[in-house]
């Protein structure tokens, strides 16, 4: 493994590269800014939570000031709307307020979670399921894999923080809900989205950044919420199918992942090969995966990966935000260009990676 220090400049290069993270002329098909850091949206959401994540790391005093001035300066300008994607910044919120007890965040930690769960404005579509309604478009019918990140994981944690059993029981509905309607079962890998008027999944891709979303969630889950042993297995016997699915369409040369799964003449993305990387090291060292099956794969990914970051920190080869495809010409033609979730998710590995249990 590589050693900590080389590990710790990369991780301060990603990390600074993020903060200052600002739209150079691409043109953007979104209402609010995909790119830009300083807005409140889902890349803005994974990038505050992987900045968090190298908080806890390194306990930097200015990295939590910087959170915060972020999360105050949001809350301020007024969020444009509520959605799926705009309840991803509300996760780390819900660690910022455990470190500074500010009333005014935990007021909006209620609130939206209210949003969500009294209010019921967060749309229900078949089966009870979250529909994956974003920022201009209410996605009739749809639920995304993306979803489980997204609002999810912060509706669990706002469960904890809250009190609120009824939550935690919401959020594994939802993650037993999505499995049902996006896992491949032969492969072990999900699709893109489903559509409950269409009844079917678009294009059947096994996208990769849709799946890395279950890769984290299930390893931030085990870790924060109490969960019936039972359905733990059940999520666990899915995570595991998934990383061994990962492991045998893992690039021979490099161990890193395709935009499409299981099409090779897809590009390299490394969004999502960083964020399959963390969630293999993460269940490695909590004893779900055994070692000596992934830590070759580990190494070799590794290596390669610091192959995408420039040397002002910027990662490469990162997708756009991504609607569902019909099929897997459309995935091909996604542009990349730096984004925070990109930033984000290599900030998560290269935290992971510096874990006393990989030196």
């Amino acid at each position: 493994m590589t050693d900590s220090k080389t590990l710790e400049e990369k991780l301060n290069l990603v990390s600074e590269k993020m903060m200052v993270l600002r739209n150079n002329g691409m043109k953007e098909i979104y209402p609010i800014s995909l790119i830009d850091f300083n807005c409140w949206e889902w890349p803005q959401g994974v990038g505050i939570f992987g900045l968090y994540k190298y908080y806890e790391v390194s306990q930097k005093k200015e990295i939590l000031d910087f959170i915060a001035d972020w999360y105050d300066s949001r809350i301020r300008e007024g969020i444009l709307e509520h959605n799926v994607n705009t309840t991803s910044p509300m996760l780390t919120l819900t660690y910022l307020y455990e470190k500074t007890r500010k009333p005014e965040y935990l007021e909006f930690i209620r609130d939206w979670s209210d949003w969500i769960m009294k209010d019921q404005k967060l749309i229900r579509t078949g089966d009870g399921c979250f529909q994956h309604m974003i920022t201009g478009s209410a996605n009739d019918h749809e639920i995304l894999i993306d979803t489980l990140f997204m609002a999810v994981l912060f509706l669990a944690r706002a469960g904890k923080i809250l009190g609120r059993k009824e939550y935690y029981d919401e959020a594994d509905y939802q993650i037993l809900s999505h499995i049902k309607y996006l896992l491949n079962k032969e492969e072990g890998l999900f699709y893109h989205g489903f559509n409950f008027q269409r009844n079917d999944n678009y294009g059947k891709v096994l996208w990769g950044r849709g799946n890395c979303w279950y890769t984290i969630v299930i390893m931030e889950l085990l870790e924060e919420i109490p969960m019936d042993e039972g359905l733990k297995r059940y999520f666990l016997s899915v995570y595991k199918n998934q990383v061994e699915a990962l492991k045998r369409y893992a690039d021979p040369e490099t161990g890193l992942w395709h935009t499409i799964i299981n099409d090779d003449s897809s590009y390299i993305e490394i969004s999502c090969s960083a964020a399959f990387l963390y969630g293999i090291m993460k269940g490695v060292r909590l004893g779900i995966l055994k070692k000596e099956e992934y830590l070759g794969l580990i190494e070799k990914s590794m290596t390669h990966l610091f192959n995408y970051i420039d040397e002002d920190g910027t990662v490469k080869n990162v997708s756009y935000g991504t609607p569902i495809g019909l099929d897997g010409e459309f995935y091909k033609t996604i542009p990349c260009c730096p984004m925070t979730y990109g930033q984000a998710l290599m900030i998560l590995v290269l935290q992971e990676a510096m874990n006393s249990y990989w030196h």
